[in-house]
This record gives structure tokens, C-alpha cells and sequence, in this order.
């Protein structure tokens, strides 16, 4: 797992004791960044990551987390019914007028796909060269793709589902997709087993976004300087690590 912060930085530790409340809102279900477990209960990466970053903060009988449908954050978060919001919001210029942003605590890259018993001399990308490749039309993906490949021969597709059973019927040798669906439907019953991930990963801010950020209001004073803390703090002790594999055993890298 990439770190992307420096964790010899030292960050200075914000005084939140006139605190009232943190209300940090998150998905409903965005498995498995958030989901209700069997027992009923919410769970996930984004879960976990906020008790932890609260257990940093000493603000855990302050803290609550709030599940919402992804739509409704925004405004709500707007009209003061949360604090932060943890929910993997694209970082863009219009929101960056209304609300501020922690520093990136993961970013998911792209990865190939390609079946088991293609052919290919070497383990770099370029082994695919005129070799068709599977992508979603009209994505990053997409873009990012014909910018950084042009010699492979792209077919694109309407859905995730018919590019995928494009790969696994043999009509493309690769697809290229991102890293964080595509290991689950490798080592997936689903996939019978016809494929393995194939180079990479592949990072660019450019065609990705800046990684997955805590937004806040613009107005809520020192918060984003805490989540930073509590974001390198997490990162210094291995515990933002230990969240990831707990919730990705196959990796994104």
C-alpha cells in the first residue's frame, strides 16, 4: 500500500476540546467501504477508518457516524446536519468553493486483467501491443487507456458485466478497469478462475482524481488540520495498513 503522506512528517495535534460533536457521514452501501454486516451492524473501511481516526483524536464519546445514501451528503453536509464526510468524494474545483479536504488516505489505481492461458512474451503492458483490450466506453479508464497504451487495440463496452464476460468468453485477451472491483472479480467465483491481474498498477492524478480525501466544510476551523493528524498518526503506526487488508486481502498494488 502506497503511503501518501510522509510519516517522519510531524504534524502539530489541533486542540478540539470546544468540540461539541463530529458527525462524519458516510454511504449506506459502498461494500466494502460501508455496509450493514449480518449482525446488523455498519461496517466497512470508511467505518473502521473513522473510529480509529476518533480514537486518535481522543473524541470518541464526541464521535457519530452517520450512513446516508450518497446523493444526500453533500446537502447535508451543506445544511449542517454533519461535520465530515467520509464517503469517497471525487475531489473537484466546484466543491473545493464550498468545503474543504483532508489529505488523500488512498488512492485506487488501474489494473489489467488477462486471461490464464494467453500467450504473451514478458510482464510489462507493452506485451499487449495490438492485442484486443476491454475497457469501459466513456470512462477514465477509457481516456486514461488510449493516452497511456495507444498500441494496444481497445473495444469498449457498455457495462462493467458485458466487458468482463467479454474477458472470460475469450472476445478480448485484457480488460482495464480499476483496481478495486477487478482483484474481487478475479479471485471470485464468478470468474471461474480464467484469469489473473497482469501488471501495474497504474496511478495517475490526471485520469484518477487526487485519491480518496475527509471533506469538510470550508467553515469548520480546524477540522481538516485534524483529519491530516489523525491521518499521519494512523499511517506512522501502521494502522491505516492494517484497515486496508482487513477489507481488501487481495490488494489493489
Amino acid at each position: 500500500m502506497p503511503l501518501l503522506m510522509d510519516p517522519g512528517e510531524r504534524l502539530a495535534r489541533p486542540d478540539l476540546q470546544n468540540l461539541a460533536r463530529l458527525r462524519v457521514l458516510t454511504t449506506v452501501d459502498f461494500p466494502p467501504f460501508s455496509f450493514v454486516d449480518q449482525t446488523g451492524r455498519l461496517s466497512g473501511f470508511h467505518v473502521d477508518l473513522v473510529r480509529e481516526i476518533c480514537a486518535e483524536l481522543a473524541i470518541e464519546p464526541k464521535c457519530q457516524i452517520q450512513a446516508m445514501p450518497f446523493a444526500d451528503i453533500e446537502k447535508a453536509l451543506l445544511e449542517g446536519t454533519g461535520e465530515a464526510a467520509v464517503a469517497g468524494i471525487a475531489v473537484t474545483a466546484p466543491l473545493r468553493e464550498n468545503f474543504a479536504f483532508s489529505r488523500p488516505y488512498l488512492s485506487i489505481p488501474a489494473r489489467f486483467a488477462v486471461r490464464r492461458t494467453l500467450d504473451i512474451s514478458g510482464k510489462a503492458a507493452e506485451a499487449l501491443a495490438t492485442r484486443p483490450v476491454g475497457v469501459l466506453a466513456g470512462t477514465a479508464h477509457d481516456q486514461m487507456l488510449a493516452a497511456f497504451f495507444p498500441a494496444l487495440r481497445r473495444v469498449a463496452y457498455d457495462s462493467q458485466e458485458s466487458m468482463l464476460s467479454a474477458l472470460k468468453q475469450g472476445e478480448v485477451d485484457a480488460v482495464f478497469s480499476d483496481a478495486l472491483r477487478l482483484p474481487f472479480w478475479v479471485a471470485s467465483a464468478d470468474s471461474e478462475a480464467c484469469c489473473r491481474l497482469f501488471d501495474g498498477p497504474y496511478l495517475s492524478q490526471r485520469f484518477l482524481g487526487e485519491g480518496l480525501t475527509i471533506m469538510t466544510r470550508k467553515e469548520s476551523g480546524l477540522l481538516p488540520a485534524a483529519m491530516d493528524y489523525a491521518l499521519n498518526q494512523l499511517i506512522r503506526k501502521g494502522r491505516l495498513q492494517d484497515i486496508y487488508l482487513r477489507y481488501f486481502p487481495n490488494g489493489f498494488y
